[in-house]
């Protein structure tokens, strides 16, 4: 005779990864250096997602840890602890072989300075062809990828030309089709329009816009140009290591070319922590402590020192 059957519970679904579906992925991540006796804390956990098909730009002050971001995006730089997960590949693991094919395939780098993004003796298509001929791609594909970048962001007619014999607006267009070569997954720009005027700066926005709508580039950009963070649907701002807020615009106002306000955000990281802006301390006199209440539809803070 058979005994009794036991029905055991079914497994709990397990909650999905943070930034499951995100393309770059950072997760509490820290980057410290270590300057003779001096320790700097450049990232101090930030939590950052960025999905596929995005354009955001990124800003903060200086030493608030954009650029450093961008050098550990890059796989210049090493983390020091967390996550940081770009197209899957985890960048705290990368061996050595890994991360050059991290760094030729998978991102591409656009520098502020215009000089050190080509090679004073390539020209324009020369310069193009080059990590593509680094990658061993054929001759014939490469020379069309080569016209077909120069094309998309208006710099065709610099193909045989040097960089002594462009402006600054045109050499950094064609640094985003080197950087464009090998059809990375992730293009980042650190300030790639802080040494131009404002209207060469916005002729090279259009290059990167050109590379995300119409080349399927997934963008960040570091910068302190208003007229270009005005220009994205997400800016993220950084402060003291850590990523405290975001401005979101529509569609809309971005597809009436102004600059768009937008809607601004504080980020909350995993740990539940806010930073509240300077101005809202200040006005209320928020210091180290707050008292915190938690109404129907918000939470409420106010100063310590303010009445019940």
């Amino acid at each position: 005779m058979a005994g009794p059957s036991l029905s055991l519970p079914a497994p709990a679904a397990q909650e999905p990864a943070y930034g499951h579906d995100a393309l770059v992925v950072c997760d509490n991540l820290v980057r410290i250096y270590q300057t003779e006796s001096v320790e700097v804390q450049a990232l101090q956990g930030l939590d950052l997602l960025v999905h596929e098909g995005e354009m955001v730009a990124i800003v903060g002050a200086s030493g608030s840890g954009k650029s450093t971001l961008l050098q550990v995006l890059a796989g210049v730089d090493a983390p020091t602890a967390g996550r940081a997960r770009v197209a899957g590949h985890d960048l705290l693991a990368l061996t050595r072989s890994e991360r050059v094919h991290y760094r030729r395939d998978v991102v591409g780098f656009v520098r502020q300075q215009t000089a050190r993004n080509l090679v004073p003796y390539l020209t324009a298509g020369e310069v193009v062809d080059l990590p593509m001929s680094i990658a061993g791609r054929p001759r014939a594909e490469r020379r069309q990828r080569t016209a077909q970048l120069l094309e998309a962001v208006g710099v065709a007619h610099c193909a045989d030309r040097r960089p002594s014999e462009m402006s600054g607006g045109e050499q950094q267009r064609v640094a985003i089709c080197v950087a464009l070569a090998n059809e990375p997954r992730v293009l980042l720009a650190d300030e790639p329009t802080g040494e131009l005027d404002s209207e060469t700066a916005q002729e090279v926005f259009a290059a990167l816009r050109t590379a995300n709508r119409d080349l399927g580039a997934t963008i960040v950009i570091v910068t302190h140009d208003a007229a270009v963070s005005g220009q994205v649907a997400r800016t993220i701002a950084i402060r003291d290591g850590r990523t405290s807020s975001e401005v979101l615009r529509s569609h809309d106002d971005l597809a009436a070319g102004a600059h768009a306000l937008g809607e601004e955000y504080a980020v909350m990281d995993r740990a539940g922590r806010v930073q509240v802006p300077r101005e809202f301390r200040e006005a209320l006199a928020l210091t180290r402590r707050v008292r915190l209440a938690l109404e129907d539809d918000h939470v409420e803070i106010r100063s310590d020192g303010e009445a019940r």
